[in-house]
């Protein structure tokens, strides 16, 4: 019996770890979190996407700390995908289509450094897919002005609190509610036309 039992953990332990190699993690802030949870859940081969924080300096931080601006953190998301069925390009591409990429530390009607877009790499290779697709933007001559997205190597991610988890599914009324009255998606259209 106690054969079959190491066995059994053996092969529950590879197969944990064999799943867990086919998911790739990506990180991105693109101002409210509600929001770019919504856009990358909607993207075909994402897994999850989590809010939380990413790009300050104190450990552990809560909403009100981020919000107040007093961490130097920026609202982020945690984007879990299967790599056999969508690839960091095609994340990218979500990304830059649910950002403002040309206003500084802001995002729509949220302003300070706490709503900046960034993405945060991990990889030499996310980083130079970054460059090549900021540069791909650049040269499109979309924007005359210059594109102020960051690249910061990826930090500390810490997931929000439970009650930002989902909030777009828990709480529609007010999600929408606040999505339409920030501007987000007229000031999308403005900048990459219409979806």
């Amino acid at each position: 019996v106690a054969i079959f039992l190491i066995g059994a953990w053996i092969l529950q332990s590879t197969s944990q770890a064999a799943a867990e190699a086919t998911v790739g993690k990506a990180y991105f802030a693109g101002g409210c979190f509600w929001c770019m949870e919504e856009a990358f859940e909607k993207v075909e081969g994402v897994l999850s996407a989590t809010s939380g924080y990413m790009g300050g300096t104190v450990a552990n931080p809560s909403y009100e700390e981020v919000s107040a601006g007093r961490t130097g953190h920026a609202e982020s998301v945690e984007v879990v995908y299967d790599p056999a069925k969508v690839s960091y390009q095609k994340l990218l591409d979500a990304f830059w289509r649910n950002v403002d990429p040309i206003t500084p530390n802001a995002q729509f009607c949220d302003h300070g450094s706490q709503y900046r877009s960034a993405i945060f790499f991990q990889t030499d290779e996310e980083k130079r897919a970054f460059d090549t697709s900021k540069q791909a933007i650049e040269q499109s001559k979309r924007f005359t002005e210059p594109i102020v997205t960051q690249i910061v190597m990826a930090p500390q991610f810490y997931p929000a609190e439970k009650y930002h988890q989902d909030f777009y599914k828990k709480n529609p009324v007010r999600y929408k509610f606040y999505k339409y009255s920030c501007g987000r998606a007229q000031r999308l259209e403005e900048l990459w036309g219409k979806p």
